[in-house]
C-alpha cells in the first residue's frame, strides 16, 4: 500500500497514467463506434481504423493538454474540469476526422459522432472513478501513516480491553468519525511468557514470542513503539522486561498499575477511554519495587479538623504535603514560604480544586525570622507543624555554608522552640539521608537539625511530640537529577553524570510525603523514622534508562559524560548512622531508628557558637563550628576513598554484591525511656536571634 501511494504521490506519474487511460478509452470508443455502423452506414475498413485510431490518440492528447485536462489535481476535480475533458475529446476527434477527410476524401461523420460521445463519457467516468479511488487511497494512507506499528507486552485482560477499543476506534475512523488515541495504534504482535499462548492469536493478534524475544521480534516486525500492558506485573519482572525493551531503542509506553486505572466499565459507551490512560514510562517505573502503601485511616485521625502548618510549603515536598493534607479535611492549612512564586502556584492550584471549601492561608515569611514566626504561631495556633523549609542543594551550600547554617539550623531551632512554647501537638521535621555521616555542609546542617529536634524531644516540660523523617533522593524534586537529564536529552546535549560508581536511594514525591504523614500519625515523640527504600540505583543506570525512554540508544544517540564528583558529594549515601538500630512498625517498610543521646548543656552552647559564626559570615569559623557540633561530619575525599577501596577489594576477591537490607535489632535493645537532661536556665529557651 505504501509503495502504491508513493507512486501516485508523484504528479508526473499520475499525468502519464491519465494520458495512457485516455488513449485506451479513445481506441475502445472507436471499436464500439464501428461495431454498430453497418446498421446505418458503411463500416470502416481495418486500414482506415488504424489510421484514425493513431491520429485520434495524438489529436485528443494535444487537445486535452490544450484545455488543461492534465493539469488538474484529481482531489479537486469539478464539473468545469469534466467539461474541459469533453471539449478536448470532441476537438481532438473533429481535427482527426477533418485531417482524414483532407487526405482520403472520405468523411465518416456518423463514426466520428459516436466515437466522440463514447470517448467523452469514458474519459469523464474514468476521472470520476479514479478521483474517488485516489481520495480513498490517500485517506487510507494517512490513517496508516498515523498508526504506529505497535508491540504489546502481555496477553491478558488489560490487553483484551485495549485491543477491543482499538478495533472499535478503527471502525469509527472508517465511518469518518474523529480518530482517538486507540485509532492510532496498529497492534502488530503480542508478547507473553505463557507458552500455551505463544504462536496463537489473542483477540485477533498473534502472540509472537516471549519477553526474551522482544529485541529480535521488534527488529523483524519493524516495530515503532512498545506498550507494556501488564498493570499487575511484579516489580522485579517489570524491571527485567523494561531492560529488554530498552535494548530495542524504541519508545515504551505503559498501562498504569491496576490501582491507578480509571473505571473502564463504560468504555463501550464512550464514557471512559482505556487507551487514553496509556502513558510514557516514568523513571519511578524502573525503581524495581511497588509504590509504598500507607494507612490513610491513621493519617486522617490526626489531620482531620486540625490546623496544619507547612514551612517551605511551596517546594517540591512542601507542596505535595499540602496537597495530601487537603484530602483529609483539615480545619485549616497554613502555607509558609519565603519564595512567593512557589507559594502562589500551590495556593492557586488548591483554590481551583477546592474553592472555598478549604480554609487556606498563604504567608510569605522566613523561618530565620524568629519574631515573624512567633507572630504566625500566636495568630493561627497550629496543631501540627511540618517543617520542610531548607536549603538542600549540595554544591551551592558548599559555596555558601553560612546560608545553610542560617536557614537550616537556625530556622529549624526557631520553628521547633516556638512549637514547644505554643503547645503544638506534633512537630515533624523532614530530613535527608545526606545527614548520615555527612560529607558536605548541607548534610551536616541537616544532621544538626535532627539533633535540634532530638534536643527538643528530651525536654520533659514539653508537651509537643517531636519527630524526624529521613529518606533518600526524591524523583522529580527541584534540583534533582531527573529534570536535568531530561533537559539535556531534549536539547540534544550529552547527559552529565558525576561518577560511574555513584549510587543513590530513590523514592517518589508522593511516597516521601506519605511517609512523613504516616510517621507523624504513629509517632509518640523522639523517634526518627526511616524508610526501607529497596535497592539503591546507580545514577549512570538511571541516565541510561531515561535515554532509552526517549527511544534513543545510550552512548550512541546520546553520549553520557562523566564530569567528576561535585564539591561535598558522596559516592554512596547511607540511611543509618553506625549508632542507630531499627525497630519495626506496623508498616513493614517503615522503621524507627534509635536516636543518639545528646549532652544537652554542651549542645546548646555549641549551637549558639555555630549561629554566631554564621551571623559573622565567616565561612572558615562556621564550618569549624559545624564540625564541632556534628562529630560524624567528615570530608568527601576521605569518605569516598574508603568506599572505593572497599569496592575494589570486593571485586578483587570476587565477592558477589548482596542486596542491601536494613538491619533490624530486637525491640528490647532500644532504650524507650531516655533520661531527660534539662539545660541550665540561662540557656534553656534562648531563641537564636540577634
Amino acid at each position: 500500500m505504501s509503495k502504491v501511494m508513493g507512486l501516485f504521490a508523484n504528479f508526473r506519474i499520475r499525468k502519464r497514467v491519465l494520458a495512457f487511460a485516455d488513449a485506451f478509452i479513445v481506441v475502445v470508443a472507436g471499436l464500439f463506434a464501428n461495431f454498430p455502423l453497418p446498421l446505418y452506414a458503411t463500416a470502416i475498413d481495418r486500414a482506415d481504423q488504424f489510421a484514425i485510431f493513431f491520429l485520434s490518440i495524438i489529436m485528443c492528447f494535444s487537445a486535452l493538454q490544450f484545455f488543461g485536462s492534465y493539469n488538474k489535481l484529481w482531489r479537486y476535480l469539478n464539473r468545469y474540469d469534466f467539461l474541459s475533458c469533453v471539449k478536448g475529446i470532441f476537438s481532438g476527434l473533429i481535427v482527426t476526422h477533418f485531417f482524414f477527410y483532407l487526405v482520403r476524401g472520405t468523411l465518416h461523420w456518423e463514426f466520428a459522432l459516436v466515437q466522440a460521445c463514447i470517448a467523452s463519457f469514458g474519459a469523464c467516468l474514468f476521472r470520476y472513478m479514479f478521483r474517488n479511488t485516489f481520495i480513498s487511497l490517500v485517506e487510507l494512507g494517512h490513517r496508516d501513516a498515523l498508526k504506529k506499528r505497535t508491540m504489546i507486552i502481555g496477553a491478558g485482560k488489560a490487553t483484551a480491553l485495549l485491543l477491543n477499543e482499538i478495533k472499535n476506534s478503527s471502525l469509527d475512523a472508517e465511518k469518518g468519525l474523529a480518530t482517538s488515541v486507540a485509532a492510532r495504534i496498529n497492534p502488530v504482535c503480542l508478547i507473553d511468557d505463557d507458552r500455551e499462548k505463544i504462536g496463537k492469536p489473542f483477540e485477533g493478534v498473534l502472540v509472537a514470542g516471549s519477553t526474551n524475544d522482544i529485541p529480535k521480534i521488534a527488529k523483524h516486525e519493524k516495530i515503532e513503539q512498545i506498550i507494556f500492558s501488564i498493570p499487575s506485573c511484579p516489580p522485579k519482572d517489570r524491571q527485567t522486561i523494561m531492560d529488554a525493551c530498552g535494548k530495542t531503542g524504541l519508545p515504551v509506553k505503559v498501562i498504569p498499575f491496576v490501582g491507578s486505572l480509571l473505571d473502564t466499565s463504560q468504555i463501550g459507551d464512550g464514557a471512559t477511554s482505556y487507551a487514553t490512560q496509556i502513558r510514557d514510562i516514568k523513571v519511578e517505573d524502573l525503581l524495581g519495587r511497588e509504590p509504598i502503601k500507607f494507612d490513610n485511616k491513621d493519617i486522617r485521625a490526626y489531620i482531620e479538623n486540625k490546623v496544619c502548618m507547612v514551612t517551605g510549603g511551596g517546594g517540591s515536598i512542601g507542596s505535595e504535603l499540602v496537597r495530601q493534607i487537603a484530602k483529609y479535611n483539615p480545619k485549616q492549612i497554613i502555607i509558609v514560604d519565603i519564595y512567593e512564586n512557589n507559594a502562589y502556584d500551590i495556593q492557586q492550584e488548591l483554590v481551583m480544586e477546592y474553592g472555598n471549601s478549604l480554609n487556606l492561608v498563604t504567608l510569605i515569611a522566613s523561618v530565620r525570622d524568629y519574631f515573624r514566626m512567633n507572630k504566625i504561631y500566636k495568630t493561627y495556633h497550629p496543631d501540627v507543624v511540618f517543617h520542610a523549609a531548607a536549603h538542600k542543594h549540595v554544591p551551592l551550600m558548599e559555596n555558601n555554608p553560612m546560608e545553610a547554617i542560617k536557614n537550616n539550623v537556625v530556622g529549624t531551632f526557631n520553628v521547633a522552640t516556638l512549637a514547644m512554647f505554643n503547645n503544638v501537638k506534633k512537630f515533624v521535621m523532614i530530613s535527608t539521608d545526606k545527614a548520615v555521616n555527612p560529607t558536605n555542609v548541607m548534610g551536616a546542617s541537616k544532621r544538626c537539625c535532627e539533633m535540634i529536634v532530638r534536643f527538643m524531644s528530651m525536654c520533659k516540660d514539653s508537651s509537643t511530640e517531636f519527630v524526624v523523617t529521613r529518606f533518600g533522593n526524591v524523583l522529580g524534586s527541584n534540583g534533582s537529577v531527573i529534570p536535568l537529564f531530561k533537559r539535556q536529552i531534549e536539547q540534544g546535549k550529552p547527559v552529565t553524570v558525576t561518577h560511574p560508581e555513584i549510587i543513590r536511594y530513590f523514592m517518589t514525591i508522593p511516597e516521601a510525603v506519605s511517609l512523613v504523614l504516616e510517621a507523624a500519625s504513629i509517632a509518640h515523640g523522639g523517634e526518627i523514622f526511616v524508610l526501607d527504600m529497596g535497592m539503591p540505583v546507580k545514577i549512570v543506570t538511571l541516565a541510561e534508562n531515561l535515554i532509552r525512554m526517549y527511544g534513543k540508544v545510550p552512548y550512541k544517540d546520546v553520549p553520557i559524560k562523566f564530569t567528576g564528583l561535585r564539591p561535598g558529594e558522596k559516592i554512596k549515601e547511607e540511611l543509618l548512622m553506625n549508632e542507630e538500630g531499627l525497630k519495626k512498625t506496623k508498616n513493614k517498610l517503615i522503621f524507627i531508628g534509635k536516636q543518639i543521646d545528646i549532652d544537652t548543656s554542651k549542645f546548646i552552647n555549641e549551637l549558639w557558637k555555630l549561629k554566631c559564626a554564621a551571623s559573622e559570615n565567616n565561612d572558615e569559623v562556621a564550618i569549624r563550628a559545624l564540625h564541632a557540633i556534628v562529630p560524624s561530619f567528615t570530608t568527601p575525599e576521605k569518605f569516598n576513598k574508603t568506599v572505593l577501596e572497599k569496592s575494589e577489594s570486593k571485586k578483587a576477591w570476587g565477592f558477589k554484591k548482596k542486596s542491601p537490607t536494613l538491619k533490624v535489632v530486637p525491640d528490647e535493645t532500644l532504650v524507650d525511656d531516655i533520661p531527660c537532661m534539662v539545660p541550665n536556665s540561662h540557656v534553656e529557651y534562648v531563641p537564636l536571634v540577634h
